[in-house]
């Protein structure tokens, strides 16, 4: 049963996909008023059906709301996007806070932040570490940095989504704060799929090795408990995040340790493998398919599941 809107402020989102259209959806069922903006008619569609506005464009979005949340997948998009908020700003002078929420390249968020710097507009990054899945858990980290007064502002927004949001600091430190936690997923990932192949090896029930250490304080992650039950199964749609759609995070963590001399040997070493997901026609499956590739180089599958 939907809540009814009973607060006054409206929150626009601009990018529909699954993190952006969950994120409407659940701010409609606390009592916000949400419209939105899509270029996909698909996406406009659902937020529809979920009780919000869907508006025709990014202008329409900023000039009738008083939060702007942005969910975007590509740098093209961010920057089209904010060109289109900056131009929208000029001609009509408001008060907006933006809520800038994709896991983008540190040079597009510093691009965006002197696109919007304008009296009147405070700006905020604040990526999420979660996939849809996890969001019904309130299992999702909203790491949320800029203005510290704004960021404390959007507390009530954020623990709609999240039980966690913590304040990291200053703008930036959002993103910083993700690539660590990509970093990491990317190691945990390929290490889960490698332990499940290896206990196939070795005579052992993989799910025997989930159920006891799944839940260890000591062994046990989160990454852990969402993907070895697809590595299990050999079932990766529909997917937690797209191996294609990982790809992009990687690059950008491994051009940011570059840029600083920051040597990231395990995290490299795990590259290969999801770039052989990609080549053995799982782009578009979950990244929990590593343990394909593992499984092929152990001599232990054959043909391949998505």
């Amino acid at each position: 049963m939907k809540k009814t809107n009973t607060t006054k402020e409206t929150i626009g989102i601009i990018g529909l996909g699954i993190m952006g259209g969950i994120m409407a959806e659940t701010l409609l069922l606390n009592g916000y008023k949400v419209c939105g903006f899509d270029i996909a008619p698909a996406a406009n569609k659902r937020l529809k059906k979920a009780g919000g506005l869907p508006l025709h464009s990014v202008k329409e979005v900023v000039l009738s709301s008083d939060v702007v949340i942005t969910s975007l997948a590509t740098s093209k998009a961010l920057k089209t996007v904010y060109q289109e908020i900056k131009e929208t700003l000029i001609e009509h002078s408001k008060k907006l806070i933006i809520i800038e929420t994709s896991t983008l390249a540190m040079s597009d968020k510093e691009h965006i932040s002197k696109e919007v710097d304008i009296k009147g507009v405070k700006l905020l990054d604040c990526p999420i570490s979660g996939t849809a899945a996890r969001m019904k858990d309130r299992a999702w980290t909203i790491f949320v940095s800029g203005e510290e007064k704004i960021c404390k502002k959007m507390q009530t927004i954020f623990k709609c989504l999240s039980d966690n949001s913590p304040y990291v600091g200053e703008y930036g430190n959002g993103l910083k704060m993700k690539f660590i936690a990509n970093h990491l997923v990317a190691i945990y990932n390929v290490a889960c799929a490698e332990a499940t192949i290896f206990a196939k090896k070795i005579g052992l029930n993989p799910q025997e090795v989930l159920d006891i250490f799944g839940p260890s304080p000591v062994i046990g992650t989160g990454v852990m408990r969402l993907r070895m039950p697809f590595m299990i199964d050999r079932q990766y749609t529909p997917p937690t995040m797209k191996v294609e759609v990982w790809q992009k995070d990687m690059q950008v963590i491994g051009d940011l340790a570059k840029s600083v001399d920051c040597p990231l040997p395990i995290f490299n070493a795990t590259a290969p493998i999801y770039t052989a997901a990609m080549a053995q026609g799982l782009a578009l499956s979950d990244t929990a398919s590593t343990a394909e590739v593992l499984g092929k180089m152990a001599g232990l599958y054959q043909d391949t599941k998505r």
